[in-house]
This record gives C-alpha cells, structure tokens and sequence, in this order.
C-alpha cells in the first residue's frame, strides 16, 4: 500500500509484559494501524500505520497519553509490508537493535552472551547494566529482559565471561555463561512413567540436576510430569531423555494430547483396574479358603481337623494356597520386582521395595517351612503365609486403581482448562473494500496475529482478538470464572476457549499461541501444580528416609518377637515362635505408607489451584498458596485497583437556562467537540454524551486544535439542525439539580446570580480545559467561577471547563470511580483481621478521599513507583506477611517485594511476571476468595500431613505388636488393606476442596448483615486535622512509626457522630 509507512517510537515506563499488552491491544485496535510489535526489553515500538489517517507523532501521542513516556525516533517507508509479527521477527528486531549498541567492538574485544534468571521488570534492567557498566574491563552492555539475557562487549584481557556471571550473581540474580549465538534457557516437559512415591521424583530429581547444563528440575508426582529447564549448548533433550531411563523410567517428551493423558492418568486407571481383575481371580479363592479352613475348620490351631494330602505334613489348604500363591508371586510380582531391583541398584528403596519385602518373605517363608515339614515327615502341616501374596496384591492393586482415579479428579479443572481450546479456525481475507476475498479452515496453531477468524454461533472462539464486526455474547466462565455470558460488540476483546452464544463474530488476532490467555493460564496452573510448597520439602526429606526406616523397624520387630518368645514360653514350638516373629514383621512392611505423605501436599495444592483457576484466580504454585494464609496486611494500589482506572464523567454544572440552549443541545456540544480527541479525558467527556443522548452519531466539527495535557477547541457545525435529524427527547426540563441516568449529577449554578447567555448560531467555537489553556484562548473566568472549581478539585476530582464563543457556561467534573465491590472487600479483610493500607502516587487529597469511601484507615499518597517497595519492606517490619493488590502496569516492584503479590488482570492478560497470585476477573471480590482458598488450602494441607503422619505412627506400632496385649492386633492382609486405603484416603480429603464456593458480592453483604461491626480504637498519634462529610466525622492521624518522606501517611479514622 504506498501510503502506509513504518514508524520507531521510544517508549519508556513500561515495567512488565502486562504493559506490552496494554500498548499493543489499544493501539492495534484504532482504524489505520497495520500493527504494532513492542519489545519491553529494548523499550521500542514499531508500528505500521496509514499515512492518510495517521502520523508518527500522533502514534506517540497516544502511547503518551496512556501513562507512558513514548517519543517518536523516525518514521519510513517500510520496504517490506509487515501484516504480522511473530516471536523470530521481533528478536530480529531487538538482535539488530543490540548490533547497533554494541557496536563498540574493537580490536582486544570479546562478545559474550549470559543468561539472567529472576528479572521481573525494567528497573531490573537498568540495574544491572548501569552496575556492570562500573565493572572494570566491561566496554558495552544491553539487556534484554525478554529474552532473560545480556549481551556483553569485554576486555578479555581484563574479566572472563565467568567474572562477568558472578558479578551479576552478585546483583541478586541467577545466571549462567552462554555461547554467542546461544538463547536463553530451554525448557522441556517430559512424562515419566514407574514412579511410584516421592522416593523416585527424589532420586530422579538429584540425578538429573548433577548433569551439567541443567539450571532447575522439578518432578510432580502426582501428574508425573517432569519440568525442566536447560542450557542447550550444553546438554539435549534427547540426553535427558536417556539419563532418566538409565535409573530405570519410561520418559518421553509430553505433547498436548500427552499432557492430557497424564493428566486424567487413564493409562494408570486402565493398567491397575486390569491388575485388580487378575488379582480377584487368584484372591477371591484365597479368600474363601481362608474363610473356610482357617476361621471355621480353626485348622491353624487345630491339626487334627486338617486334610492331608499324599502325606500328614502337607494339607489341602496349604496345596491351594501354594498353587494360587506361585503364579502371583512370579508372574503377578514381575512388576514390584523389576521396579524394586531399579531402585535398589541406584542404592535407594521405595514402596515397591516394601512390598516386595513383604511378599517375598511371606512366600519364601512359607515355602521353606512346608518343605522342611515335608522332608521331617511332621505330623501336622504348618501355618504358612501363602494367604499374603495374593490378598496384598488385590489390595494394592484396588487401593492404586482407586489413588490414580482420585488423581485424575485432582487435575480435572487443569484438564477442561486444554480441552478448551478450539482445533480449527475459519480464516478470511477482505480487500480494501472490505469484501471477503477468501475464506478457508485452517489448523489453530497456524494463525497469527491480525489474521481475521470467522467464529459462527455455538463454535469456540479460536484465539484472543478484537471483534471487527458482529455482535453476540460469549460463555466465559471456566476461563474467567464469570457465570453470565458477556456481550460482545465492535471493539470488545474475547478470549480464546469462550464459546460464541450468539451472532456471527469477525474478529482479528491479538494474542495467538503461547501468548493467548488460555496457553498462559494452562502454563500457570501447570507450574503452578508443579511447584512444590515450602511444606512439601519436609516431607519429602521424610520421604527418602522413611523406607529405609521401616525396613529397619521390621527387623527390629522380627529379632523382638523371636527374643519374646524364647523368654516367655520355652516350651513352645520353634515353628510358632519363628512364624509369629515372621508374621508382625511382614504386618509392619505391609502397612508402612510413604505415599501417604508424599500425596498430601501435591494432591492438595493440585485440586486448589484447578478450583482457583476455574474461579477466575490464578495461583501460582504451593508458596504464594502458603504465605496468602499467613497475610496480615493487604496493600492496594488505588488507581485500576480500588478505581475503575479510567475516568469518568461524575458531575456537569451548567450556568445557562433551559430557554436559552437545552441540556440536550450542550451535551451535544461538548461530546462532538471531544469526539476528535484521544485523550482520556476528553473520551470521557464523548463516552458520557453518548451514554446520555443513547447515540453515536456526533455533529460535524472543524477547526480542531489540542494542546496536551491543557484541552482543545473546535468549531460545531449545524448543532441545531443535527438534533432534530437525530430526534432526541429532552432528558432535562427543570431546572433542578438532578440524577442522570448514569448516576452522574447535573445542576444549574449562576455566578452572582448571572446567567449566561449561548449565541443562537449555524457555528459555534467551543473551548474545553483548564484555566491556563481558556486564558491563552483569550477567555476570562470570574472569582465566583474560580472559587466553584477549587470546592470541586477540594474533592479530589478532574473539572475542566467549557467555553462556547468565548463565554464559559459550564464546569465538568471527572473523577476516577471507585469500583462498587472496593468498600464491601475491606471491610470484609477487616473482619478476617487483616489490616488494610491504600498506597498511590496520586495526591493527598485524592487519596483520602478514595480511601474514606471505602473504610481504609491507613494511607501513603505521593508515592512514586520506585518508592513502593520500601513502603512495602516497612509494613513487613512491623506487621509481618504483606499482600500488595496491584494491577501489574506499574507495580511490579512492590508486587515483588511483598510476600504474596496479587495482581489484578486487564482483558486477555494474565502474564504479570511479578505476582504470586493473578485475579482474571477485574474484581476485587475475588481477592477475598483467593485469601480463603488458600487457608482452605493450606488446612486440608495440614489435615493430610497430619492423617499421614498419625496413620503411620500408630499403625506401625500396632501392626508390630505392642498392643498385643491388650487384644489388638491385625495380620499381613489387614495392614496391606489399610495401606492401600491411606493414599486413598489423602487423595480423597484433597478433593474436599472442590466444594469450595468463591463468595459473590450477595454473600460477603449477607455475611456484614450478620456480624457484629467492632469500632476501630484511636491511636494514641497527633491529630492533624478534623473534617466533617455529611452525617460523618473524619478524624485523620499521623503515623510517624511509618510515614517517612518522600510520601505522605495518614490514618483515617471513622466514626459515626
């Protein structure tokens, strides 16, 4: 297209991937922008744009007007037409942008590259190059926050790359030497198959993290899925992949459908289920048997009441038992014998080794005494244990069928969460006419960004997008958590996974592949799972030591019985001694359960991250889940947190009569004069006059001129007859103060009892500011006026004012809105006895007022960014855990600084580096639901741990004997049942946690009905002043104990007068 050109703008202020987002999602979505790729790392912009409806500066502006620093660097026609960007194009761009940084190089010169782990944000960025930049012997670095790397121009005579590493490691990061053409570090996702407790995840773990090359492996045992990251310079996937066979697993690299196998563990139900059927077969007989000759024919403790077979020292029971045990232990054990004999040659034990214990020595025993009988001619066949290798196996094999069936359920918000996703897409092409040229299904993966998907009614919709044309409303709640399906329309984003409920929807690509909403909250919710809590590690140092430990205590309890015995009773048979001591042994391998506690922790955080996600809240992992609970203080941000974070058109004051120019007529007049305007204000102004007059349509303007950061003027055309085309009735005839439909207020003031008087014109000038931008426009404002505009911003609020010819007619006041749920979500944190403090950047004034709305007592204002995190490091002091609520644009450092960061997430994005825990939904009400579920989380935690723990220190004792006399204890079969039902019994408790219910703006406002409000204590601090709002008095206190410049700290406290 010749009038398209390419434009480069610089763009500071952008602190992490949510701004990247932000930035592209709103710029893309204006007519004439071809595309726009921002790189946070090199801190640029490249847009592609019509030159007919667009210049570079006015891109900028734009950029500007949303918060960030941006200023164009050059424009040009782009030779080659960039339709889309993908990941390889946009490291071109940043690798070339490095070139050009460090082409310093010259001769005696070395070029490294070295991979960074644990940088959240700009600041980051900025850190360590202007400290490595002071190290000696360095000529040149950038780094890319992107791509967790830095490239690095060095004296080699000076430092090695090596130097270089732990001088950065210094700094607070992670970091690993890379080749000069080497990415960043890889990361491979492998199914291992023949893990059976936490002793394997352990052992392969510390295998695999003593290969060079590794930088983290983390194993969930629960899902099987190892997660692992690399430097692929120095070791592959394939040698990975190898090393853990080598211990004895099945590995293979996970893929989607893989992941979803593994996931519901179907091949695991199917193997054990099939393993239990084989084991009824042999153990319904043995069973019977049992039932028969030992419990009614008493043949045990009565041999005369035996059946010989072929001589006395073999009966008919001990035959059948034998022909029914030998095949199970051979053929049934083959699979205990190859898994134990794996462990056991890497020097370490597991359940399978109990098991194998157990059977073993039942069976061999057993076999050698009734040999022995045989071959002594005994009177009487022996008591063997032929009973306890197919009744251990038919409970094992039912309580693993039933453990992976649980299991599977733990991860079934995970697994709905991939089976969202859409297969194919319908794909079209307009021409400049806007005719579909060509339309055609092509596999998801395929599409890119600003490919234009056509979603038909009932289908998924393919990728996260903007609606271009169409409107319906789309199901949203296993993604969002949201029940009622949200209205689409021109200019609404939808998310990838929704479903189309209504119309036919064109929409055009934002966010494909990895960087949609769904692959990011799979990804979160899969590390997520995979992440070990800080608990978890306890247990499973336990863990490697506990099989050992019960091998040891069976041994001590096998030589005890056998010294009992001998004490006690010397005149009893050898036989009954040796068999009692074999049987309490074989009860003690029986009944020890590792995998118990080693599914306490992983089954719990499992289910209660796939009940957050499938609620709308993102939780990352076991540690965010455990320091949430503890949290007594929860920090907001105000703006985009506690507010709307767009402003809003609160109030109009107009000093005109009715019979002069109607309230319809000056509506119209202020919104088709700020319909030209990009800024958010004056979108405001346009978005309240078309929510007013229910129209789109806007009178013809000219003559447009702003002035950034002051207002604009123009000429409305023809404002007359442009009303009675439109036909709009009249909203307002009185003259009195009143509540519009909106809920904004308009009222009529006239300063000094003057009206004013608008020209009844064809063509009217209209001016809307603040006073310096009317004043350089030539238009005087009367002390009445201007002591009208300082009682409104005394509010905290925007009011800019509007002049028509020259005559000012009105004010308006804008004010940044408090969101409805923010009060109710504050009181309810106070009553769970959390402390709650507003820190903001905005002015003193704004901030109490927005903090007295909502019930906060404790206030910071004119806190900049980079400030934050010392606050936050101030209220950890002195309170303990801190939760800081941000929305991730500029709050990162503070979000990484508190101990549980909570980010609130905009539209489609849900990757904020920074935050523990993500709330997709913009709504504060899930806040208390994530701090709830994480102590209901953390107690069912704790309740399996504690079962786990009780059930192996008094079943271990019992199954040895000790209460014997007193008439307790239990044989092989009984403990080989209840340690089979154990890890049943965690994975089931775990599931409890799927009743949990996220609470809604009806039930936490039952809840305040029904509780007794407790009235805040005044500290005894100076009062620095005393306000009265309505029937309310505000008493505002100093903090000196915190407060410390810069920013100002107040304690705003309530009381009813």
């Amino acid at each position: 297209m010749p009038s398209q050109r390419e434009a480069v703008i610089s763009v500071e202020g952008m602190t992490c991937i949510s701004c990247v987002h932000n930035i592209e999602g709103f710029v893309s979505s204006k007519p004439g922008i071809e595309s726009i790729t921002v790189s946070l790392g090199e801190k640029i912009a490249i847009v592609d744009y019509d030159s007919m409806l667009w210049d570079g500066e006015k891109i900028a502006e734009i950029i500007d007007d949303m918060g960030f620093d941006a200023k164009l660097l050059h424009e040009k026609v782009p030779e080659i037409k960039k339709q889309n960007y993908n990941d390889e194009t946009e490291q071109l761009i940043i690798n070339n942008d490095i070139e050009k940084n460090l082409k310093k190089n010259t001769d005696g010169y070395q070029k490294c590259s070295i991979s960074i782990e644990g940088m959240t944000c700009s600041s980051c960025v900025a850190f360590i190059e202007r400290k490595m930049k002071q190290v000696n012997g360095i000529h040149a670095i950038v780094v890319s926050l992107m791509f967790s790397k830095a490239d690095v121009v060095f004296d080699c005579d000076i430092i090695s790359p090596e130097e270089i590493s732990e001088n950065i490691k210094k700094l607070g990061y992670r970091s690993i030497v890379l080749d000069a053409h080497c990415s960043a570090l890889s990361k491979l996702n492998v199914i291992i198959s023949g893990m059976n407790s936490q002793t394997s995840t352990n052992r392969i773990e510390s295998h695999i993290l003593s290969l060079k090359g590794i930088e983290s492996c983390t194993i969930n045992f629960v899902s099987c899925i190892a997660c692992i990251e690399y430097t692929s310079s120095l070791i592959g996937a394939r040698t990975i992949l190898q090393v853990i066979e080598s211990l004895g697993y099945t590995a293979k690299l996970a893929t989607h459908e893989d992941r979803m196998k593994k996931i519901d563990h179907s091949d695991d139900i199917r193997r054990w289920l099939k393993s239990l059927i084989i084991s009824l077969v042999f153990g319904i007989p043995v069973m019977m048997i049992m039932i028969y000759f030992h419990w009614y024919r008493h043949t045990h403790m009565h041999p005369e009441n035996q059946s010989p077979i072929f001589v006395p020292a073999l009966s008919l029971d001990n035959l059948i038992l034998l022909l029914l045990a030998t095949p199970v232990q051979l053929i049934g054990g083959k699979y205990f014998y190859i898994q134990s004999w794996k462990a056991l040659k890497h020097f370490t034990a597991n359940m399978d080794v109990l098991i194998v214990l157990a059977t073993s020595i039942a069976y061999g025993y057993s076999l050698i005494i009734l040999t022995i009988a045989i071959l002594f001619e005994w009177k009487s066949s022996p008591m063997t244990f032929f009973d306890v290798p197919p009744m251990l196996l038919v409970f094992i094999s039912l309580g693993r069928w039933l453990e992976y069936k649980a299991k599977g359920k733990t991860s079934e918000a995970l697994s709905k969460l991939m089976s969202l996703q859409a297969k194919e897409a319908t794909i079209i092409e307009k021409n400049e006419h806007g005719i579909t040229t060509s339309e055609k299904k092509i596999d998801v993966e395929l599409i890119q960004r600003g490919d234009l998907v056509k979603v038909m009614p009932g289908e998924k919709i393919p990728v996260d997008g903007i609606v271009i044309e169409g409107n319906s409303s789309a199901d949203e709640s296993f993604i969002t958590g949201e029940s009622m399906p949200v209205i689409k329309q021109i200019d609404s984003p939808v998310i990838g996974g929704s479903i189309n409920q209504g119309g036919l929807l064109i929409i055009k690509a934002t966010h494909v592949g990895q960087d949609s909403t769904l692959a990011q909250i799979v990804l979160l919710v899969e590390e997520a799972q995979t992440n070990k809590a800080p608990i978890q590690r306890l247990t499973d140092r336990i863990a490697g030591i506990f099989v050992p430990g019960v091998v040891f205590l069976s041994s001590i309890t096998f030589f005890s019985w056998l010294y009992i015995g001998y004490q006690n009773d010397k005149n009893r048979n050898i036989e009954f001694i040796v068999r009692q001591a074999f049987e309490y042994s074989i009860t003690v391998l029986s009944i020890a359960c590792p995998c118990s506690l080693g599914l306490a922790t992983p089954t719990a955080i499992m289910v209660g991250t796939g009940v957050g996600a499938r609620n709308g809240i993102l939780i990352k992992g076991g540690e965010p889940l455990e320091h949430a609970h503890k949290v007594k203080v929860v920090v907001f941000d105000k703006t985009g947190t506690i507010t709307e974070g767009k402003p809003k058109v609160s109030k109009i004051t107009g000093f005109f009569k009715f019979d002069n120019c109607s309230f319809e007529k000056f509506i119209t007049l202020i919104g088709s004069a700020e319909s030209n305007s990009e800024h958010p204000i004056g979108k405001a102004i346009s978005d309240f006059a078309k929510e007013i007059l229910k129209n789109n349509l806007w009178s013809q303007t000219s003559s447009f001129r702003t002035s950034t950061g002051n207002g604009i003027s123009c000429t409305v055309n023809n404002v007359d007859n442009f009303l009675s085309s439109i036909k709009i009735d009249h909203i307002i005839n009185t003259g009195k103060s009143v509540i519009l439909s909106n809920n904004s207020l308009f009222t009529q003031y006239f300063p000094n009892g003057n009206t004013v008087t608008i020209p009844e014109k064809n063509s009217l000038n209209i001016i809307i500011g603040n006073e310096k931008w009317l004043a350089n426009n030539g238009v005087q404002i009367s002390d009445p006026v201007k002591q009208l505009l300082k009682e409104e911003r005394s509010t905290g609020s925007i009011v800019v004012t509007v002049a028509i010819d020259n005559i000012i007619c009105g004010i308006i006041t804008i004010c940044d809105q408090i969101k409805d749920e923010a009060p109710l979500v504050v009181s309810s944190l106070q009553n769970m006895g959390i402390r709650v403090v507003l820190l903001t950047g905005d002015n003193k004034q704004t901030a109490e007022r927005t903090a007295l709305a909502c019930g906060i007592t404790k206030v910071f204002a004119e806190v900049l960014p980079n400030e934050k995190k010392n606050k936050i490091a101030e209220l950890k002091k002195q309170y303990g855990h801190v939760a800081m609520v941000g929305d991730g644009v500029n709050d990162s450092p503070a979000l990484a600084a508190a101990d549980v960061g909570i980010a609130i997430a905009r539209g489609s994005d849900v990757a904020i580096e920074s935050a523990g825990i993500i709330l997709v939904n913009n709504n504060l009400i899930d806040l208390v639901g994530a701090i709830r579920l994480s102590k209901k989380t953390t107690t069912r935690i704790r309740t399996n741990i504690l079962f786990a723990t009780i059930y192996n220190f008094i079943g271990i004792p019992i199954a040895a004997g000790l209460f014997k006399p007193i008439g307790l204890s239990i044989q092989p079969w009984m403990a080989a049942a209840a340690m089979a039902l154990s890890s049943v019994s965690v994975v089931t408790s775990s599931l409890f946690l799927k009743r949990f219910k996220k609470p809604t703006f009806e039930t936490l406002e039952m809840e305040q009905r029904h509780r007794s409000r407790k009235r805040p204590r005044i500290r005894s601090t100076d009062i620095i002043k005393q306000k009265y709002y309505g029937k309310e008095k505000i008493i505002i206190t100093g903090n000196d104990d915190i407060t410390k410049d810069p920013g100002v700290g107040v304690d705003l406290l309530k009381q009813e007068v």
